[in-house]
């Protein structure tokens, strides 16, 4: 269908050499898309792209911003354009309230949601430019529901979908539309020591009305969508992929 077809459009998907950002990044590509995958290892990186038919690649640390703004330039000047940002390069970080440490804040902040703004600034040049463009965020449920120890970040989350929404606002009127996908309990590399908690796994498994954790293809088609024709009337919101645990009660 026309409507969700990205043909001719081109993609960055920060942190896309596994998990949910390489789910996302096939999404898009079946939609026609060319993707620019990206990750600061190399030998992760490249057999990522080898995974995906005619992918490209960027490896930059998106926590540097001067490499995300000389690795962003170079996708746009490459292929001529860029149109999708999907900003999900990030990290996790738990532990209990009194071992935190300014410079444990401070790393997951930095790599969720420092990385991410400055990332949407820079995609924000060429797409201002277009007057066409489609940022995604990568938050979390966790952004807005509690869960012990992970302060940073869920703090990090959190104020992401808050920057999707001045974002929404400021760049609007230049066609720009910016989202937040906020994934539940998703079975990634990220995830691996949760999972491993068989306690922990099966209690929230009970507790996920479609009783399963989402896999990274589950993203794929609402990353889609809101980067296509489909969701071109949507704009700083934040969207719950999560089994249905955020409804639950």
């Amino acid at each position: 269908m026309q409507l969700f077809s990205l043909a001719g459009r081109v993609a960055l998907v920060t942190g896309s050499s596994r998990g949910l950002g390489l789910g996302m990044a096939r999404g898009l590509a079946e939609a026609g898309a060319k993707v620019v995958l990206n990750g600061r290892d190399p030998v992760a990186l490249s057999a990522a792209v080898a995974s995906l038919d005619g992918a490209d690649s960027e490896a930059f640390d998106a926590t540097d911003e001067a490499a995300t703004a000389a690795g962003i330039a170079a996708i746009a000047a490459r292929h001529g354009r860029l149109d999708i940002l999907v900003a999900n390069a990030g990290t996790h970080g738990a532990m209990p309230l009194p071992d935190w440490r300014t410079a444990d804040w401070e790393r997951v902040l930095r790599a969720n949601l420092t990385a991410s703004f400055f990332a949407a600034q820079q995609a924000a040049i060429p797409m201002v430019k277009q007057r066409h463009g489609r940022i995604i965020f990568t938050g979390s449920l966790t952004g807005s529901r509690g869960r012990p120890t992970i302060h940073g970040y869920a703090a990090s989350k959190g104020a992401l979908a808050a920057v999707a929404r001045t974002l929404a606002v400021e760049l609007g009127e230049h066609g720009i539309t910016v989202n937040t996908l906020a994934p539940g309990y998703f079975e990634t590399e990220m995830s691996t020591l949760l999972r491993q908690n068989a306690e922990f796994f099966e209690r929230m498994t009970a507790r996920i009305p479609l009783h399963r954790w989402g896999q990274p293809e589950d993203l794929a088609g609402i990353a889609v969508f809101l980067a296509s024709q489909a969701g071109a009337y949507i704009t700083g919101q934040q969207i719950f992929i999560d089994g249905g645990l955020s409804a639950a009660l």
